[in-house]
């Protein structure tokens, strides 16, 4: 009797516990100030991860140029079946985007303690990407030091919903059904987003400060030549020929930019967006989602480790999976888990598709918000989505 009835007061310990803890997970709020400071987090990541081999960073340049080679003169020389041809696509427009993160690394400082190698490999590697190697790195820059912040930030950072109310019919459509939103980044780079003014090309833009429009002027340049060799070329092979082997790769490039960016700050239901008082860097840093790749993560040198990088930005690509892993602890619940992918991301494409039909504006006031619906832009399918959000 004593025992069975021990047994019993186990067990309803045991179901305390267990709902004491259920309660304890249900209660977390991640928009709160964590009890952890920046310096807790960098004083985890092991020394070795903020060192920069320059040697090294100019391998993954010359292992990446070298497959771009490999695969622009193999389907220039070839006759390519009709089938190849979007495989061709593929895989050229992903090793252009894997080009994107090396120079995004050059405008991070993260390539090497030499800002004229930096510079240099930069420019290289954007302008053969339309790219503005400074205008992207400045607006870039302006990301990385108010992420999170609603009216600071400067990727994919949200509307409010006067201003989205504002917006014609079409406009929201386009902005938040598919293909459209990947195709964002050509435009972004002209315009910028709803509610802000200026140009990533026009050294008087109010992206930029004095001191920084001659970089501007040299980018621009650059961004000229490379259109103007692209434009030469279409005249002497014919116009076909250019956007089969450049013109669609491409497209390619800028559908895996907007996907890869627009992932790491949306897609979750529980990621706050601050104004005034309650933004800090750390806590905007923490807003960022890492996402998993598959055999992607390689060749696009691991850019999905995306946390430790926000609130990082010199640590080397290169380490930052053994960074994330030695910040995780001191994280915590704070750290999103990515769901593990197969060899190829399809899985993302749902998360992509559901955080389109259900992140539309924030509110005009709170200085703590989170993602509204407007729930007539997709009809009646809207509602099933909003009741997991």
């Amino acid at each position: 009797m004593a025992a069975a009835a021990a047994a019993r007061g186990g067990g309803g310990w045991q179901e305390a516990d267990c709902k004491a803890s259920e309660d304890s997970v249900h209660l977390f709020d991640a928009a709160k100030p964590p009890p952890f400071r920046i310096g807790d987090v960098r004083a985890a990541i092991p020394p070795h991860c903020w060192r920069k081999s320059p040697l090294r960073s100019l391998s993954y340049v010359a292992r990446d140029l070298l497959i771009v080679t490999a695969l622009f003169f193999s389907a220039a020389t070839t006759a390519l079946p009709a089938w190849l041809w979007p495989l061709y696509w593929a895989a050229q427009g992903t090793m252009f985007w894997a080009l994107f993160v090396l120079g995004h690394d050059c405008g991070h400082g993260s390539f090497s303690d030499s800002t004229m190698l930096n510079s240099v490999v930069g420019h290289l590697l954007h302008s053969f990407i339309l790219v503005p190697y400074h205008g992207w790195r400045i607006s870039h820059r302006t990301h990385h030091q108010n992420h999170g912040h609603i009216e600071r930030d400067e990727s994919w950072h949200p509307i409010t919903e006067k201003l989205y109310r504002q917006l014609e019919t079409r406009t929201k459509k386009l902005r938040f059904t598919l293909p459209f939103p990947l195709l964002a980044f050509p435009v972004y780079l002209w315009y910028r987003s709803p509610g802000k003014s200026g140009s990533h090309f026009l050294p008087s833009s109010d992206l930029f400060s004095p001191k920084e429009r001659s970089d501007v002027i040299v980018s621009t340049t650059c961004w000229c030549i490379m259109i103007s060799l692209l434009v030469a070329m279409a005249c002497v092979f014919g116009p076909v020929p250019v956007l089969k082997l450049y013109g669609m790769p491409y497209v390619v490039f800028v559908m895996w930019l907007d996907l890869v960016t627009y992932l790491h700050h949306h897609g979750q239901h529980d990621l706050p967006w601050y104004r005034g008082e309650e933004w800090s860097y750390l806590r905007g840093g923490l807003t960022t989602v890492d996402r998993d790749y598959g055999w992607i993560n390689n060749i696009h040198h691991d850019i999905g480790t995306h946390v430790v990088h926000h609130l990082f930005p010199q640590i080397p690509h290169y380490h930052l999976v053994e960074a994330t892993k030695a910040a995780r602890p001191v994280l915590g619940r704070y750290y999103r888990e990515p769901e593990k992918s197969g060899p190829l991301p399809l899985h993302l494409f749902g998360v992509l598709l559901r955080s389109l039909r259900v992140d539309h504006f924030v509110s005009d006031v709170g200085d703590v918000v989170y993602y509204q619906t407007d729930h007539t832009l997709h009809g009646t399918g809207w509602a099933e989505d909003a009741k997991h959000k």
